[in-house]
């Protein structure tokens, strides 16, 4: 993985142990640390993904569209291709896309259409502390869809994991 000289890179290697051996992870750093641009970069070809997406939920639409921005940017391409986002009324999601980046309306819509979120492997809820009814709602019903709609049998490649940061 290529380092972007931030915090957060420190703890890296503990959170992708963590995230193999569990299904919900809390990380908790400073304004700052990386951990909105270089956290979903730093897990894309974790075994346990098997090849599903990665959600992020931000809970405004200015922070959706910056953080794919520069996402994409840190991989030099543009929105579209490995990361991508999708809020009201603009989306920018490429075939190949690996991570979305997605506003809480997005993916309360995306859970009633499909609640088991069938090729997703990771939701990471960032920026939680904002709490609000829509990102409380979304992570209950990521739990709730796992529990109902996904393998219980130990088989990685049925999981969802949440990462809440």
């Amino acid at each position: 993985m290529t380092r972007y000289n931030l915090p957060i890179e420190d703890c890296l290697d503990t959170l992708k142990q963590r995230l193999s051996e569990r299904d919900e992870v809390v990380l908790q750093a400073p304004p700052g640390a990386g951990k909105t641009t270089v956290v979903p970069l730093a897990l894309l070809d974790q075994p346990w993904l098997r090849g599903k997406k990665i959600l992020m939920l931000e809970p405004r639409r200015i922070a959706t569209r910056s953080a794919a921005f520069r996402m994409a940017g840190l991989l030099r391409e543009s929105p579209g291709q490995t990361v991508g986002y999708r809020m009201r009324l603009e989306t920018k999601i490429g075939k190949q896309g690996k991570i979305e980046i997605i506003t809480e309306g997005i993916l309360v819509r995306m859970l009633q259409q499909d609640p088991s979120l069938a090729d997703v492997g990771l939701v990471i809820f960032d920026e939680f502390h904002e709490r609000n009814h829509d990102s409380d709602l979304a992570l209950a019903l990521c739990l709730k869809g796992r529990a109902l709609f996904r393998s219980e049998n130990g088989d990685e490649t049925s999981c969802l994991k949440n990462l809440v940061m």
